[in-house]
C-alpha cells in the first residue's frame, strides 16, 4: 500500500477531521434525498467516518484493501463491521440503503473496466431506490487550473517528525493524475511510494452511473467536506460530489 496506510494513526494526525465533516456530509445527503439506516462505507480506512455514522445512528459496515487500516478500525470502532476486500470485486451477500464512497477512493479505479466493476458491485448490494454518495477529485478541474507545484509538508506523531515532498503531474494517456511522494525521518527515509488518481469529467461520471444503473440526483463541485472555496464555474472548482439512485432496471440507461 503506502506509507500513510501502513500507519493508521499517522493518517488521521496528517488529514484532521476533528468535525467530522466527511461523515456529517454523508449523513446530509442521505437526510436530502430519503435513504435509509443501513450503510456501507468503501475505502473507509481508519473508520473515522464509520465510526461518526454509526454514532448518529446508521448500521454501518466498512469495507477497505488495507489491513493496517481495518485493524486501526476494528480498535477504534467496536459497533462498526469492517471487512477486508477490494471494491472492484467485494461481495458481502447483503443489501444496504446506501454506499458511500469518499475522499477519491473511487478513482483508484483506473481503467474504465474497474470503473465499470465498481459501480456494479456498488448496485448489487445497493437496494431498489437506494442511495450512492462519492467524492472526489475532479478532473474538470485541471482543464483551467495547473497541477499544484512539488510541495513539503512535515507532520509530528508520537514525538517524531516525518516530512514529505509530494509532487504530482498529469498522465494525459491515462487520464491520471500522479504522485511521487518521498518520505523521511529522524533515522529513517528516504522512502519513495507512488500511487494515482483516475480523473473524471462530470458528465463522464454520469455516464459511467447511468450504464451502472443509476439515475442521477446531484452532481456538484461545492459545499462538500473538502472543497475549497471557488467562485469559478459550476463543476469546475478541485472536488466533485454525486448523489445517484440506484434503479429497479439496472439496464434501464
Amino acid at each position: 500500500m503506502n506509507f500513510l496506510t501502513d500507519h493508521p494513526a499517522l493518517y488521521e494526525t496528517q488529514f484532521p477531521d476533528p468535525d467530522h465533516k466527511a461523515a456529517r456530509f454523508v449523513d446530509d445527503q442521505v437526510r436530502r434525498f430519503g435513504g435509509g439506516p443501513r450503510l456501507l462505507d468503501v475505502g473507509c480506512g481508519t473508520g473515522r467516518d464509520a465510526g461518526h455514522l454509526a454514532r448518529l445512528g446508521y448500521d454501518v459496515t466498512g469495507v477497505d484493501v488495507s489491513r493496517p487500516m481495518l485493524a486501526y478500525a476494528r480498535e477504534r470502532h467496536p459497533g462498526v463491521r469492517f471487512v477486508h476486500a477490494d471494491m472492484r470485486d467485494f461481495a458481502l451477500g447483503r443489501r444496504f440503503d446506501v454506499v458511500t464512497c469518499l475522499d477519491s477512493a473511487l478513482l483508484y479505479c483506473h481503467t474504465n473496466a474497474e470503473l465499470a466493476a465498481f459501480m456494479e458491485r456498488c448496485r448489487e448490494h445497493l437496494r431498489p431506490g437506494g442511495l450512492l454518495i462519492a467524492e472526489m477529485r475532479n478532473g474538470a478541474h485541471f482543464l483551467t487550473h495547473p497541477v499544484p507545484e512539488p510541495f513539503t509538508r512535515a507532520v509530528t506523531h508520537g514525538g517524531v517528525t516525518y516530512t514529505s515532498r509530494t509532487e504530482l503531474w498529469l498522465d494525459h494517456a491515462a487520464q491520471l493524475l500522479r504522485r511521487r511522494r518521498v518520505w523521511s525521518w529522524p533515522g529513517g527515509g528516504p522512502l519513495e511510494q507512488r500511487s494515482a488518481w483516475r480523473l473524471l469529467f462530470p458528465r463522464e461520471l454520469a455516464y459511467f452511473l447511468a450504464v451502472a444503473g443509476f439515475e442521477l440526483l446531484d452532481l456538484f463541485d461545492q459545499p462538500g467536506p473538502r472543497a475549497e472555496p471557488h467562485d469559478g464555474p459550476p463543476l469546475s472548482a478541485d472536488r466533485l460530489h454525486v448523489v445517484a439512485r440506484s434503479a429497479k432496471d439496472p439496464h434501464h440507461a
